[in-house]
């Protein structure tokens, strides 16, 4: 029968075809931790045994010719690799894998430290699956999207194996260590030794030559310590001299001592008994426990298929899914021994570890944790950091180990492993201490340690155990006879060498990188000029050497890559010769970086820039370039860069569209009838920015009907307002009531204070006229005349919001006008304000005096009267000086009733602006300075709509005038009205006063001509016996005596007067029964009375006591100059 289909094999293929689909479908080491031990125990050839994995390769490559201890230190090595590379490949097989699972990065320190630390180590992770080579790690290719579950199963379970198998040999249990005898015979060989006898130190092989040296006299020890137990009393077999428990190893230099394996190494450490040679202890064998493997077993449990021992058994046994399991005793209960015999298996990653160990040497999990179990049901970030216990270095949530440290992401804080220092160094030994961060062995007493620059309190003296403190009299031995061969130097200078050398290198490869960041070199770039340069400055060496180097590259790299072309030109497949790198001329940038990702070598950066550029041109093949030398030439112009390639290679194709743009000539405008309906939308959208494709169709249905005379730029503005067609229609066709053209909505403008819209030219030149020449409460609707200026409460409101109106559409110079005239309209509010009567300029007047000075013409004039300034107004009031004036100014006596009227002319009731005019002619003044409208006979306000006086129904132009006001009064004909003074006892003029008859009256008036008011004489015939006047100036003398004398006119109304005056004032008119003329005209005057002064007494009630209320004026404001 064949080796194939041997028991063996056969056992092993369905031992492997069964872990290797449990592996595939839960991901999880644990669920095959038995299986990878029975396969482990399987005596088989290691090249039957692994069909995936290299194993016998990556055994001999990190083992051959090599001394013993380094073998040793290589295969530890290699089962951490393999530990790593196990996680790597439950990784991939698990149902939940890690966010980055498609790469491995080399600068991990992990990864660095473990894997790459071993041959064959990037092998194993081509056979997962990582076959696409970097600049900073490995990667699945881009086409692949899911791992080969299987297969990455089939390596996984072999690297489980192989660890298994090595960390078995390298703890001496392996039950079947034959097939690796070819492979490692140093360990194999080592580990069968001569019967009866076991040599452990540090030098075996000198010491299997030295012959026994008896133990030396012991000497006070310096420091206090227990020694151990004499010869005289030793322990009985099988318990060790320092623990108790069972001992496997005796020391016969100790003096027959007995030492448990975990005692033996601690004790043996020590330099002074480092060449002690120690033999095993004979034991019969018997069954142990299936999990600790040193008890003998005392329960068998059916359910688990396990064979425990008593402690075992009660920690096992003592899970909540495994408490009902029924066990069969099936041994006496025994003692369990110490924990510290042999070795044990971690239940969370598998690894074999020294019974002395308390953490596992790869998760660092506490020895008797269980098996992780996801729970699925809580959600695990991956992204949270996590703090190092140890370091204190904040890692990525994805990483397990630290990238510091590398120790797990569970680890508490490590003890201080004790260096111990010779009997024999020098005095000042004691001063050393071993720092508890980095392990540095400090020479003198410091605060900080000197490599890491952290506080250490920890000396070397505290940071040793007790148990080894605790040396006997026989450890501190004389020195060795003559003739005997010398005792090995001190472990802790050579510690102290190595330490040295690695701070020394350290800091000098620290200043390099400093100086070569001063001249702009990357870390990277020193580390692989180092690698070429020798002992030389890297940074030189870079400016120097390294474009020759890189220069060197490219031309390797086309040489092969033109051989390679001409040795395969007929078999070299299509899209290979399409995508190749025929005639390829790489540029310095390429060959930089790839010379940086190889690490300073050569032969694989040439590998590293075909790799990456044949990368690049399939890239580029896959956008549509298809000219191989076009790509080229713009990956060498671009670096490299695929986007700079891209870019150049791109810039020919675009420039039909960048000459369009930037052409001189203009863009031609739309049309919306052009036959390229989708060209035409497509424009729509680029140039005014519309909503949606039906918006653009909109806006070109809009345009063709044969109505509409509107723009584009109008149409669009009103689609994006709305997509209703008839709201569309609307806002498009708006007649101006002022130039009854049509226009769009977009186009017309409207005040805040109405309703109306006028188009912009419109608006525009309204305002510019009311500004340029009119008076600022001009300034409103062209078309209804809103807001009323006189109502103060909507004046500030109005002037705020048009403020804002007339900036986009006034002239600066007419704007700045406009400001100018609304700065005086809001002075003229000031007490203190006053107007000049010599010209039209206003200021504001601080003094008390009666005499101001314009500061624009420098006229003076009273500040009271408002008069012209004369020397005999000084200290005199202004009725005394009138008074005066009319006596002694000849001039003013000339003039007569003339200079009378004028000098009792109109004054403004909103400004106080004097004007030297006479009140007749039309009665509706308006104001020049402020452009308030009023009634010049009784100063009450003209309102041009609907007023709020009570029971006012009228809309139009009108007022609200009393009986004795001019507008009344100067329908009477001058007999009527002397009639009236007559009755009072007032005296009136009839003749001229300086008696001569004028032919024309001089009377200054206000007159509208050419559409400007302006102030000219009167110049109507004067009548004989009206003292120089016309008749109606003559009336307006005589009404403004009654005014002076409070007369009221009303005793001489007929009987239609009063009842018109009863109508106007809501008197009771009606006629009663059986009333004659001078009854009813007698109640109706009464009437008149009582409603006239009831009027007068709510207004005035405080000031007028009901009993003189027939002295109460009849106008409130009517001008009375008694």
């Amino acid at each position: 029968m064949s080796s194939s289909s041997s028991p063996a094999s056969v056992q092993m293929d369905e031992v492997r075809q069964k872990a290797r689909s449990v592996l595939s479908s839960s991901g999880s080491a644990q669920d095959v931790k038995a299986d990878i031990q029975t396969m482990a125990a399987i005596a088989l050839h290691v090249s039957e045994k692994y069909r995936h994995l290299p194993a016998e390769t990556m055994l001999r490559e990190n083992t051959e010719n090599r001394p013993r201890p380094e073998v040793l230190e290589s295969l530890g090595k290699l089962v951490k690799a393999l530990s790593i590379l196990e996680k790597y490949g439950c990784n991939l097989t698990s149902p939940t894998r890690p966010r980055y699972w498609r790469s491995v990065k080399h600068n991990n320190p992990v990864f660095r430290t473990t894997v790459d630390a071993i041959k064959g180590g990037r092998r194993v992770l081509f056979l997962y699956g990582y076959t696409n080579q970097q600049i900073d790690g490995l990667s699945f290719p881009e086409e692949v999207t899911e791992p080969n579950i299987e297969t990455v199963a089939a390596v996984t379970l072999e690297v489980m194996t192989l660890r298994s198998e090595v960390d078995m040999l390298l703890k001496g249990t392996h039950p079947h260590p034959e097939p690796f005898s070819d492979i490692i015979p140093l360990i194999i060989q080592q580990n069968v030794p001569p019967k009866g006898s076991v040599v452990n130190g540090p030098a075996d092989k000198e010491q299997e030559e030295k012959p026994q040296v008896p133990p030396p006299l012991a000497k006070p020890s310096p420091m206090p310590r227990t020694p151990p137990k004499p010869a005289a009393a030793s322990p009985a077999v099988g318990e060790c001299s320092l623990c108790g428990t069972t001992s496997c190893l005796v020391c016969s230099s100790c003096n027959n001592q007995h030492f448990c394996v975990a005692c033996d190494d601690l004790f043996h450490r020590h330099p002074s008994r480092a060449d002690h040679r120690r033999d095993t202890v004979q034991k019969t064998s018997a069954e142990t426990c299936g999990i600790c493997g040193t008890t003998a077993v005392h329960s068998q449990c059916p359910s688990c298929v396990k064979r425990l021992c008593l402690n075992c058994d009660r920690l096992f046994h003592s899970h909540p899914d495994r408490k009902g399991h029924s066990r069969t005793i099936v041994g006496p209960a025994s003692r369990a021994p110490s924990l510290s015999q042999t070795s044990w298996d971690c239940s969370h990653c598998t690894t074999v570890n020294e019974m002395r160990a308390v953490l596992c040497t790869t998760c660092e999990r506490p020895r008797l944790a269980t098996a992780a179990v996801p729970d699925s049901s809580i959600p695990t970030s991956q992204n949270s950091e996590w703090q190092c216990k140890s370091c204190t270095v904040l890692n990525q949530g994805s990483s397990i180990l630290c990238e510091v440290c590398e120790r797990p992401r569970l680890a508490t804080r490590p003890p201080v492993t004790p260096v111990l220092s010779s009997l024999q160094s020098e005095p000042n030994s004691a001063a050393k201490w071993t720092c508890q961060f980095c392990t540095f062995v400090n020479t003198q007493p410091s605060p900080t340690c000197e490599m890491c620059r952290l506080s250490c309190k920890d000396s070397a003296g505290v940071s040793l155990p007790q148990s080894l403190l605790q040396v006997s009299s026989s450890a501190t031995a004389e020195p060795p006879p003559l003739g005997g061969r010398p005792k090995p130097k001190p472990r802790v200078g050579m510690d102290l060498k190595r330490q040295q050398m690695m701070k020394d290198d350290g800091l000098k490869l620290i200043q390099q990188i400093r100086e070569a960041e001063k001249r702009g070199v990357s870390p990277e770039e020193v580390y692989a000029a180092l690698c070429m340069c020798g002992g030389s400055n890297p940074c030189d060496w870079l400016t120097s050497e390294l474009p020759h180097l890189l220069d060197e590259i490219c031309a390797m790299a086309a040489s092969v890559q033109l051989n390679y072309r001409a040795g395969n030109a007929g078999a070299e497949p299509a899209v290979e010769r399409d995508v190749g790198n025929g005639g390829m001329k790489p540029s310095r940038a390429e060959a930089k970086l790839a010379w940086l990702a190889a690490g300073g070598d050569t032969d694989r950066a040439v590998r590293q820039l075909l790799r990456d550029r044949r990368v690049k041109m399939k890239e580029l093949h896959s956008l549509g370039f298809l000219d191989v030398t076009r790509c080229e030439e713009a990956l060498r112009q671009s670096g490299g860069q695929v986007k700079g390639a891209l870019s150049l290679l791109q810039r020919p194709l675009v420039e039909p569209f960048h000459q369009h743009i930037w052409m001189d000539q203009p863009e031609p405008p739309i049309d919306p009838k052009h036959a390229d309906k989708l060209r035409t939308c497509r424009r729509l959208l680029a140039l005014y920015d519309l909503p949606s494709w039906g918006r653009c169709e909109l806006v070109l249905s809009l345009l063709q009907e044969p109505d509409v005379t509107c723009s584009l730029e109008d149409v669009v503005h009103a689609v994006k307002q709305s997509h209703d067609r008839d709201f569309i229609r609307r806002l498009l066709i708006n007649e101006c009531p002022c130039c009854l053209s049509i226009f769009p909505h977009s186009k017309m403008q409207s005040l805040t204070s109405c309703q109306c819209s006028v188009c912009h030219e419109c608006f525009g030149q309204h305002f510019t006229i009311a500004v340029r020449d009119k008076h600022i409460r001009d300034m409103v609707c062209p078309v209804c005349g809103e807001p009323d200026i006189n109502d103060p409460e909507q004046l500030d409101s109005y002037f705020s919001t048009l403020d804002i109106q007339l900036r986009a559409c006034l002239d600066s110079e007419v704007y700045d006008l406009f400001h100018k005239k609304l700065t005086e309209h809001a002075l003229m509010k000031d007490p203190k304000f006053l107007w000049c009567c010599h010209c039209d300029s206003g200021f504001i007047n601080d003094g008390n005096q009666l005499k101001v000075t314009c500061p624009s013409c420098r006229k003076s004039f009273c500040a009271q009267c408002k008069k012209p300034w004369e020397p005999q107004h000084q200290d005199v009031s202004c009725e005394e000086f009138q008074r005066w004036k009319r006596d002694n100014d000849p001039e003013y006596q000339r003039q007569g009733l003339a200079g009378y009227l004028r000098d009792n002319g109109i004054n403004c009731p909103q400004c106080n602006f004097q004007y030297a005019l006479t009140k007749g002619g039309c009665m509706h003044f308006s104001c020049s300075q402020c452009r308030y409208q009023f009634c010049s006979g009784c100063n009450n306000p003209y309102h041009k709509t609907a007023c709020k006086t009570p029971r006012c129904t009228y809309n139009g132009l009108h007022a609200h005038h009393p009986r004795d006001c001019l507008f009344y009064l100067r329908d009477w004909d001058a007999p009527r009205l002397q009639q009236l003074l007559q009755r009072s006892g007032v005296d009136f003029n009839t003749d001229p006063s300086n008696g001569t008859q004028t032919d024309a009256c001089g009377v200054m008036e206000q007159k509208d001509e050419a559409g400007q008011q302006v102030d000219s004489p009167c110049g109507v015939a004067t009548q004989p016996g009206q003292a120089g006047l016309c008749d109606k100036h003559y009336r307006e003398y005589l009404v403004s005596l009654v005014n002076d004398h409070t007369l009221d006119p009303a005793v001489l109304y007929d009987t239609g007067e009063l009842v018109r005056a009863c109508e106007r004032y809501l008197g009771e008119s009606a006629r009663g029964d059986g009333e004659d003329d001078s009854v009813y005209g007698a109640r109706l005057l009464k009437v008149v009375y009582t409603r006239h002064v009831r009027s007068q007494t709510l207004r005035l009630t405080p000031r007028f006591p009901p009993q003189k209320i027939l002295e109460v004026p009849l106008g409130e404001k009517v001008p009375r100059n008694k």
